[in-house]
């Protein structure tokens, strides 16, 4: 069974967002072993300087990276944009590849590392749109369940 991980940055707040994450873990669960672990951010002052936020960003990158395992997929602006069908196939063409481990990345409203996006085997763009971070955690874990239900040919997809 493949092992799915969610790393991020920062702690899901609002209860209807937790219910939502909740959901899609429990019917992940019929696919996958699914986790998310939440790490702190780091502490920055209110109006921080490009080399504050790059140290910041950095610790935060050590510390994912010391929690990844398998194969890192990262979320950030710059990266790929996939139909939902093109992710399930991503995700069905690295496990057929022996891959059974997937972390994927959510970094804080700073964004990654250049070390975690360079680690990654794959940088994923959810959108051209900004989202909250915390909603972008819900959307994840939705398009994570709808891979597999693609992969399975259920019907949640359709």
């Amino acid at each position: 069974m493949v092992t799915i991980q969610v790393l991020c940055v920062g702690r899901l707040k609002e209860k209807y967002l937790q219910s939502a994450c909740e959901e899609y873990a429990k019917r992940l669960g019929a696919f996958c072993r699914f986790s998310v672990t939440e790490i702190a951010e780091e502490r920055l002052p209110d109006a921080p300087s490009g080399a504050q936020i790059q140290a910041a960003l950095k610790k935060e990158g050590e510390h994912l990276l010391s929690l990844a395992q398998g194969t890192v997929i990262s979320l950030c602006i710059e990266g790929k944009l996939l139909s939902s069908p093109q992710l399930a196939a991503e995700l069905e063409r690295r496990a057929v590849g022996g891959a059974s481990a997937f972390t994927f990345i959510i970094g804080s409203s700073f964004g990654l590392s250049d070390e975690v996006k360079e680690k990654s085997a794959l940088r994923l763009s959810m959108s051209p749109m900004t989202f909250p971070h915390q909603l972008a955690r819900v959307m994840l874990c939705e398009q994570i369940y709808r891979a597999f239900q693609i992969n399975s040919n259920g019907k949640y997809h359709k």
